[in-house]
C-alpha cells in the first residue's frame, strides 16, 4: 500500500514542500530515495526505535520512501514524524483519515518524544499557502508556529500523541496566539537606555543621527571611553519594528535556529555583537546548507564589530557588496540563495595599538608609523560604505558623577521616529529606499540640493581632506538627515558643515 504525508524544506528564509511517500510491498529491503542526507538516512533506526517503544512495528517487508521532488536535497532530521507517520498509514498498522490534509515535521528520540527543529515559521508560512489543514509540530516549536493565522498548529510532544490525533481518538486543541498583541505589548523592553550614560553629547548626537538615516557609524577612541555602551543603546533609539519587519527578522532567526524554546515573533531589532576571530562564512553565510551569517541575522537591526582593526581583513572586505545591496547572496554549484541583509553597521576600535593616541591625558607609546600602520588594517573603500566617523573622547570626573539626568532613549527615539516619518513620505513611491542611507546617487541629486554657500563649503572639505565621489554622496546624505531631525525642507549650510566633521578618518595626517 503507498501513503502519502507531507513536509518542508527551508531554502534560504523560505520554504518548499516536500511529498513524503511511503510504499510498503512484497521483498525485505529498506530504501530511501529523493536525495536525503545522512540525517535523514539515519532516520530510519530512529523511527523504529519509536515505533517499537509504543507497541507497533517497523515492516519486514519492502518499504521504499521517496522524498519528492526527487532533485532537491533533503536535510536534517525533521522528517522523522512525517516518515513513521507515512510507514504507519501504508503497512496498515493505523488509519489516519486527514492524513494529507496536514503538514507534518519533528525530529523523534528513540523512546518516541519529539525534539525541537529549525525553520518552522517559514514552513508554517508555507503550509498556509498551500491550503494545508494544519501543522503538526513538536510541542516546543508551536508559539513559533503560531504566529501564522489560519492554520492549525497542532503542538505535541511524543509519538504516541500526533498519532492518537490523526486517528481522531484524541482532541489536541490548536494553538492559537494574538500575534499584534504579543507584538505590541514587546515593543518597549529595551534592556538599555541612554539615560544611564553620562556626558558624551557628541556621541550621542551621532547616534541619534545614525538612527535617523540609517547610517553606518565608526567610533574611534581610547580604552573606557563607552564605545560599546553607547552601541548597545543604539536599538532603543531606532524606530520600533512593523509588523512586516518583525516577520521578516523572525524568518531568518528560525532558519537560523536562534529562537529559543518557546519563543514567539522578535519584536526587538537585533543587535549581533560577533567576536573579531569570526571567520568570513560565519559573517556573511554559507556553508554546505547555505546558513544566514550575522550580517543576515543582523537584518533590520544593528551589526556591531567591536575593535574592528582586529578582525581578519577578508572578513572586512566581504562586508562591502552587502553593504552597498542590503543584501547577501550565497551561490553553489546547484543552488543560489539570497539572505536580507538590511542592516546598520556599528565600528569602535582604539586609534593606535596602546589606545592612547590623541588622548587628552595620556601619552601614546607608540612608535613613528606605528598608528598609520595600525589604523590601514581597515581599507579606505570600507571606511568610505561607513557615513559617520566619531571620535570618543573619555569622560571626565564631572560628568561621570553628575547629578543631572541624561536624555532618555524614549525622547531620542521619537525625534528620530518623526525623522523617519519624513523620509518614508519622501519616498512613498520607492518600494527599495526606507531611509536616507539607502538613496541612490541619482536621488542624491535630484533630493540632497545644496546653496551656492554649502557648495564652496563642500568643495573646501573635498580638497582639504582628499574625499571620494561615494564620501562626497555620504555627506550629502548625512546632512539631508540632519535636516530632516530639524524639521528643514532645505539643506543648509550648518547642516553640512556638521556632516562634514563626521569625516574625522579622512582627515589627511590624521594620524601623524
Amino acid at each position: 500500500m503507498v501513503a502519502k504525508t507531507f513536509g518542508s524544506a527551508v531554502s534560504g528564509v523560505d520554504a518548499k514542500l516536500i511529498t513524503i511517500e511511503v510504499n510498503v510491498g512484497q521483498g525485505t529491503s529498506f530504501y530511501m530515495v529523493g536525495l536525503p542526507d545522512s540525517a535523514v538516512k539515519e532516520s530510519q533506526q530512529r523511527v523504529e526505535s519509536a515505533l517499537k517503544y509504543y507497541g507497533y512495528r517497523m515492516p519486514r517487508q519492502k518499504v521504499v520512501i521517496n522524498l519528492a521532488p526527487a532533485d532537491l536535497r533533503k536535510e536534517g532530521s525533521s522528517y522523522d514524524l512525517p516518515i513513521a507517520m507515512g510507514i504507519l498509514q501504508a503497512s496498515e498498522q493505523v488509519f489516519f483519515p486527514e492524513l494529507e490534509e496536514y503538514l507534518i515535521m519533528g525530529e523523534l528520540s528513540l523512546d518516541g518524544k519529539l525534539r525541537t527543529i529549525k525553520g518552522v515559521l517559514p514552513i508554517a508560512i508555507e503550509a498556509r499557502k498551500r491550503g494545508f489543514k494544519g501543522f503538526i509540530l513538536p510541542k516546543e516549536n508551536a508559539q513559533e508556529a503560531a504566529i501564522v493565522n489560519k492554520l492549525d498548529i497542532i503542538g505535541v510532544e511524543t509519538l504516541q500523541e500526533a498519532i492518537h490525533f490523526l486517528e481522531g481518538t484524541q482532541e489536541i486543541a490548536p494553538l492559537v496566539t494574538d500575534t499584534r498583541n504579543v507584538f505590541f505589548n514587546s515593543l518597549e523592553d529595551y534592556a538599555f537606555d541612554f539615560a544611564d550614560v553620562q556626558g558624551q553629547e557628541n556621541i550621542k548626537r551621532a547616534m541619534e543621527i545614525a538612527a535617523a538615516g540609517g547610517h553606518n557609524v565608526i567610533m574611534i577612541g581610547p580604552p573606557g571611553a563607552g564605545k560599546t555602551m553607547l552601541a548597545k543603546r543604539l536599538p532603543s533609539i531606532l524606530p520600533p519594528l512593523s509588523l512586516q519587519e518583525a516577520l521578516e527578522t523572525t524568518k531568518i532567526h528560525s532558519v537560523a535556529g536562534k529562537l529559543g524554546v518557546e519563543a514567539s515573533l522578535v519584536a526587538q531589532r537585533p543587535f549581533r555583537s560577533p567576536h573579531h576571530t569570526i571567520s568570513d562564512v560565519a559573517l556573511v553565510g554559507g556553508g554546505g546548507n547555505p546558513q544566514p551569517g550575522e550580517i543576515s541575522l543582523s537584518h533590520n537591526g544593528v551589526l556591531f564589530l567591536d575593535e574592528l582593526p582586529e578582525f581578519k581583513r577578508t572578513v572586512l572586505e566581504v562586508l562591502r557588496q552587502p553593504l552597498e545591496e542590503r543584501k547577501v547572496t550565497i551561490s553553489r554549484a546547484k543552488v543560489s540563495v539570497d539572505f536580507p541583509a538590511n542592516f546598520m553597521l556599528v565600528a569602535s576600535m582604539n586609534p593606535c595599538p596602546c589606545g592612547y593616541y590623541n588622548h587628552p591625558e595620556k601619552e601614546c607609546v607608540c612608535g613613528p608609523g606605528v598608528v598609520q600602520k595600525y589604523l590601514n588594517k581597515v581599507s579606505g573603500p570600507l571606511l568610505d560604505r561607513i557615513d559617520l566617523h566619531v571620535e570618543v573622547t573619555p569622560v571626565n570626573f564631572e560628568e561621570m558623577t553628575s547629578e543631572g539626568k541624561s536624555e532618555s532613549s524614549k525622547s531620542i527615539r521619537e525625534r528620530v521616529s518623526l525623522a523617519r516619518e519624513r523620509q518614508h513620505t519622501r519616498f512613498g513611491d520607492s518600494p527599495d529606499v526606507h531611509c536616507n542611507a539607502m538613496m541612490p546617487s541619482h536621488t542624491v541629486k535630484e533630493l540632497c540640493k545644496i546653496n551656492q554657500a554649502g557648495k564652496v563649503l563642500l568643495k573646501t572639505a573635498m580638497e582639504r581632506l582628499g574625499l571620494s565621489a561615494r564620501a562626497y554622496d555620504r555627506i550629502l546624505k548625512v546632512s539631508r538627515t540632519i535636516a530632516d531631525l530639524a524639521g528643514a525642507e532645505e539643506i543648509r549650510v550648518e547642516h553640512l558643515a556638521e556632516a562634514i566633521q563626521y569625516r574625522s578618518l579622512d582627515r589627511e595626517g590624521w594620524a601623524g
